[in-house]
């Protein structure tokens, strides 16, 4: 067997590399070094290993029971970015808010609302990421992946089936990095329009409270926020899990919170919207592993 050159870690707590800052632990959790390390990582693996990948763990529950299996996590790895004939390249553990930065500072528009999305570019192609009216997939002009041997390719939009939060495409494929369209632009008016979101951002949404960002889906012509506050719910808490008081769509963490304390606020949730609006809220988080 070849040395890997990452960083493994063995029956690792995901808490400290998710958003919410809890959560079960991992059976092994790999940070590659770089590609070639990750396709030698991924050739080792035994063919029923569990996989999962991780970029902040912005939009992942693990459940206090653990998840059995592996996680690659590209945080902090994967950081090529740069910008050719009106067109950003970044690899999949560039957060989106460097990905708008870096456009906007080279006189480029339509990534700014990249800013508002606290995720990186692998996450955000795996789910067509959006916020204040833009969504990821708008933008791709192409991508590569790297499937679970190792093998490299790269794919055009056509090849996947992209809706609202939604991506499917070949099985058992993961992202490694995008092309982004971009538009000339004047470099003042694109900071300032990211500054604008980003005071926006601040001043509607908990940033300083570990969250996940939004947790459900918006329903076709209605917002969840909406019909949660509706039900009545902004404040209500389970454990050390609550609804945000200034969004009703961000379950937060006070500090003390457990994956199970979260995962039963969401079900409540859906339950009381339900029961008030008849309609169904479908969850953004992606929630692992077993149950305390």
């Amino acid at each position: 067997m070849l040395q890997l050159r990452g960083e493994l870690l063995q029956q690792e707590p995901m808490g400290p590399h998710c958003s919410w800052r809890t959560g079960g632990g991992v059976k092994q959790l790999f940070r590659p070094a770089d590609t070639a390390d990750l396709q030698q990582f991924l050739q080792q693996l035994a063919d029923d290993e569990e996989l999962i990948w991780v970029g902040l763990g912005s939009n992942l529950l693990v459940r206090d029971g653990g998840f059995d299996g592996s996680v690659i996590l590209t945080k902090g790895r994967f950081q090529e970015i740069e910008i050719i004939d009106d067109m950003l390249s970044a690899q999949a553990g560039v957060s989106c808010a460097k990905a708008a930065r870096e456009s906007a500072k080279q006189g480029y528009c339509g990534l700014e609302f990249f800013a508002g999305i606290p995720g990186t570019i692998g996450g955000a192609l795996a789910m067509n990421a959006g916020a204040f009216g833009g969504e990821t997939w708008e933008n791709v002009i192409k991508v590569e992946t790297i499937d679970r041997y190792g093998v490299i390719r790269t794919r055009m939009p056509e090849e996947f089936e992209v809706h609202y939060r939604e991506v499917s495409g070949p099985a058992g494929e993961f992202f490694l990095r995008g092309w982004f369209r971009l538009q000339r632009g004047d470099v003042n008016k694109a900071q300032q329009k990211i500054r604008q979101l980003l005071e926006h951002r601040s001043q509607t949404q908990p940033t300083t409270q570990p969250s996940c960002g939004s947790t459900f889906r918006n329903p076709e012509g209605d917002y969840a926020a909406r019909l949660i506050e509706a039900a009545g719910l902004k404040g209500y808490c389970i454990g050390g899990a609550c609804v945000s008081e200034k969004h009703a769509n961000f379950i937060i963490n006070r500090g003390d919170a457990t994956a199970t304390d979260i995962e039963q606020l969401m079900g409540y949730v859906q339950q009381q919207v339900f029961r008030q609006s008849s309609i169904s809220l479908q969850a953004e988080v992606h929630i692992v592993g077993e149950a305390a």
